[in-house]
């Protein structure tokens, strides 16, 4: 498999950042959020895992119940990452109401 350049990672991973804050609080298992970018979900978990190191998203590994999933891991904006995406959306969108 080629080498993807850095600057496509970004914009990559961009996109994910930007599906999981049009859909935030929910969070979503990473084979979603592949499906989502149409990429492959090894790739797509190795992203996650960088924008997770850098405070970007949060991971969340157990259900509702509490039970701790053992071979998959749900995902969503970290609140830092929300916060400072909501304030870069209102100065791009102007307010309406």
């Amino acid at each position: 498999m080629p080498q993807i350049s850095k600057q496509k990672r970004d914009k990559i991973s961009e996109q994910i950042l930007h599906y999981l804050f049009s859909l935030s609080p929910e969070a979503l298992f990473t084979s979603a959020i592949s499906k989502e970018i149409a990429r492959d979900e090894e790739f797509t978990k190795s992203l996650l895992l960088e924008l997770k190191n850098k405070n970007l998203l949060a991971e969340i590994n157990k259900n509702k119940n509490g039970t701790i999933y053992t071979k998959r891991q749900r995902w969503r904006l970290s609140n830092q990452a929300f916060d400072i995406y909501k304030k870069h959306q209102s100065k791009i969108l102007p307010d309406y109401n």
